[in-house]
């Protein structure tokens, strides 16, 4: 094994296109980081295959400030330590749906259950009276793509560089951020189609590298666009930035742990 970088930072996303939150330390299972995108909103005006509200159509959605009510629980599965004594390939639990329950920080400072109607009365606000939003939940994260996104911190300071302005990292809103030890912005590049271990026991498959999109343009403080970002992104990336992956072995990690390219 080398050693090509540190993990930065853990995010995950309770609320499919609503902010994130830091973690000091996140459960990677196969279906993504545990607690990612439980939960979304159905739009009736979006496309079948991708059926959600985000930040493409609705930019405030990011200022929208979501958080496990049983944020221990949901920490990592409640049967880990007994899953992992058990030996290699048992699976641990997910958690009861008791402990799933999120509120939402609105902007206005209110705070909402995840399925209070009053929440999606907010949120239809402005879309147009044909548009109609359900709440919808699943046990596998509700991503884009893959289960999990990895940044690389030396593609944030590139793209900053290019632009002449500084991204703030959250932007790309990666449930891995990385610190590369070769320094090179676009590192994360060079591991498509090869294998990571992060932290002591993580095994995670790099697929591809990841397609872009508005959301990239969005501020995370403000939910205003700079479009700049974007074409740039377009003009000398081919359109993407940071890499997509899948969990080929479950493990807890933290900031700091190192990460290793399998030879």
């Amino acid at each position: 094994m080398k050693v090509v970088g540190k993990v930065e930072s853990l995010w995950r996303y309770p609320v499919k296109s609503m902010r994130g939150e830091e973690l000091q330390e996140a459960f990677v299972g196969f279906a993504g980081f545990y607690g990612d995108r439980f939960y979304a909103f159905a739009s009736s005006t979006a496309p079948k295959g991708f059926p959600y509200l985000t930040g493409r159509e609705k930019e405030q959605l990011l200022l929208y400030r979501p958080a496990y009510r049983h944020a221990e629980q949901m920490r990592k599965p409640p049967n880990l330590a007994e899953a992992e004594a058990l030996g290699p390939g048992i699976t641990p639990l997910y958690p009861a749906a008791a402990d799933l329950m999120v509120d939402v920080q609105t902007p206005s400072g209110s705070l909402l259950a995840i399925d209070d109607p009053g929440l999606i009365s907010m949120l239809r606000e402005n879309l147009g009276e044909k548009h109609e939003l359900t709440l919808v939940q699943s046990h596998r994260a509700m991503t884009d793509c893959r289960p999990i996104s990895l940044f690389s911190m030396q593609t944030r300071q590139q793209l900053s560089q290019e632009l002449g302005a500084d991204l703030d990292k959250r932007r790309f809103r990666a449930n891995l951020y990385l610190e590369l030890e070769s320094g090179n912005g676009f590192g994360e590049d060079e591991f498509v189609g090869r294998t990571l271990r992060i932290g002591p026991k993580t095994t995670v498959a790099v697929l591809d590298r990841d397609p872009r999109c508005k959301m990239i343009t969005l501020d995370p403080d403000t939910g205003d666009a700079n479009p700049e970002v974007m074409r740039l992104v377009a003009r000398a990336h081919d359109g993407k930035a940071g890499v997509y992956g899948a969990v080929l072995v479950e493990g807890a990690i933290r900031p700091g742990d190192k990460i290793a390219l399998l030879e």
